[in-house]
C-alpha cells in the first residue's frame, strides 16, 4: 500500500487539484509497479472520473499506462516501468549519441515532419555485447520522450504450440499501438532470427514472417527499440526494416573515465579515479557498475565517509572471480 509520506502529501494538497492529482498518481505508479494491477487500474479511473485540473485532465504522466491498457489482457507480454535515467545519466559513443539525438528530435517535432509527408523515425535496432548499454539505452529514449517503457517478455512470447508465437506478437504490437510508449524488445535475435538457417524448423519461419509483417505496420506514435547480441543471426530482411541501427562496442579508457565520474559522482573517493580506468579495460559498462557498486557497498558497511582504493581493488578482484567462473562455464558448454 501506499507510503505514509506519500498518504501525508496526498491529504496536504486536498482543494489543489493539480498536486493532489500529482500525489495520487504517484500512489498509482507505485501500486502499478508492485505488481497490483488491478488496484492501479480501479485508482486510475476513479482519478480521472473524480478529479479534473483546470485544463481537464492533463497530460499523460510519464511511465504510466492507460486504464483500459491495465486491465488489457495482453500487458502479460510486457514488464511496464517508469523511466528515470535520460541522457545525462549515459556514456555513449558519438555515433549513439548522433543517432538518439536525431530519433528523439524527430520524435518530439513528428507533427512538423509529418504536414510535409515525411515519415519519422520510430524503429531503431541496438546492436553489441552484453552489458554494453542497449537496454538502458531503451530506458533514457523512453525518458527523453517522457513515455512509458513496456518491454517485452520473451519468455511469454514464444510458445511451443504451433502458431501462439505469431498470435502473441501480433498481441503485443497491437497492445502497444493503442498508447504511445517505448516497446523494447530485447533477445531480438529469438524472435527474428535467420530463415536461412538450416537448423530452424517451419514454425520459426513463418514467426519471423509474421514479425517482418507487423514492423512494417507499426505505426504507433512512439518508438519499437529491438537489441540483440547476436546480431550476425538475425535474418537479412530484418535490417531494413530498421530506421538507423546503432552498434555498441566496449567501453574505451575515455568512456571508463566518463562513466566512473557518473557511477560515483554521489559518492566521494579518497583517490584519483584515473588511477583504475586501465585496470577496468575489457569490462563493460554493466561490469563497471557492478564494480563501483561493490566498493561503494563496501564504504557505507564499514562507516567510511568515502570509498578507498581499497574497496575499489577488492571489488574488483570479485569480478575477476566471477569473469573467471563465466569464461569456465562456456568452455565447459562448448
Amino acid at each position: 500500500m501506499a507510503k505514509a509520506d506519500q498518504i501525508k502529501r496526498l491529504i496536504a494538497s486536498y482543494g489543489r487539484p493539480e498536486e493532489f492529482r500529482a500525489a495520487a498518481t504517484k500512489i498509482i505508479e507505485d501500486e502499478h509497479r508492485k505488481g497490483h494491477v488491478p488496484l492501479a487500474a480501479s485508482l486510475k479511473r476513479t482519478l480521472d472520473a473524480h478529479v479534473r485540473t483546470g485544463s481537464g485532465q492533463g497530460p499523460q504522466p510519464s511511465g504510466l499506462i492507460d486504464a483500459d491498457l491495465l486491465s488489457d489482457p495482453a500487458l502479460e507480454l510486457v514488464d511496464v516501468a517508469e523511466p528515470k535515467r535520460g541522457l545525462a545519466d549515459i556514456v555513449l559513443a558519438a555515433e549513439a549519441k548522433g543517432s538518439f539525438d536525431r530519433l528523439i528530435e524527430e520524435q518530439k517535432r513528428a507533427d512538423e515532419l509529418r504536414r510535409h509527408k515525411l515519415p519519422v523515425r520510430a524503429k531503431i535496432l541496438l546492436c553489441g555485447p552484453p552489458g554494453c548499454g542497449k537496454t538502458l539505452s531503451a530506458e533514457v529514449i523512453a525518458r527523453e520522450l517522457d513515455l512509458p517503457l513496456l518491454t517485452a517478455r520473451t519468455d511469454m512470447l514464444i510458445s511451443s504450440l504451433l502458431g501462439q508465437t505469431a498470435s502473441n506478437l501480433r498481441r503485443l504490437f497491437d497492445y502497444a499501438s493503442r498508447q504511445p510508449s517505448v516497446l523494447f524488445l530485447d533477445e531480438f535475435d529469438a524472435l527474428a532470427r535467420s530463415r536461412t538457417d538450416s537448423g530452424e524448423h517451419n514454425e520459426l519461419r513463418r514467426v519471423v514472417n509474421s514479425l517482418l509483417g507487423m514492423i512494417d505496420r507499426y505505426k504507433s506514435r512512439g518508438v519499437l527499440v529491438a537489441a540483440t547480441n547476436l546480431e550476425t543471426s538475425l535474418d537479412e530482411a530484418i535490417w531494413r526494416r530498421f530506421d538507423d541501427v546503432v552498434s555498441f562496442t566496449l567501453p574505451t579508457a575515455d568512456d571508463i573515465a566518463a562513466h566512473l565520474a557518473l557511477l560515483f559522482k554521489n559518492y566521494p573517493v579518497n583517490f584519483d579515479l584515473a588511477s583504475i580506468v586501465q585496470k577496468l579495460v575489457g569490462l563493460s559498462y554493466a561490469d563497471i557498475e557492478r564494480v563501483a557498486q561493490d566498493a561503494i557497498k563496501t564504504s557505507i558497511l564499514k562507516k567510511r565517509t568515502s570509498v578507498t582504493e581499497t574497496d575499489v581493488a577488492a571489488a574488483m578482484k570479485g569480478e575477476a572471480r566471477r569473469t573467471a567462473a563465466r569464461r569456465r562455464d562456456r568452455s565447459a558448454r562448448s
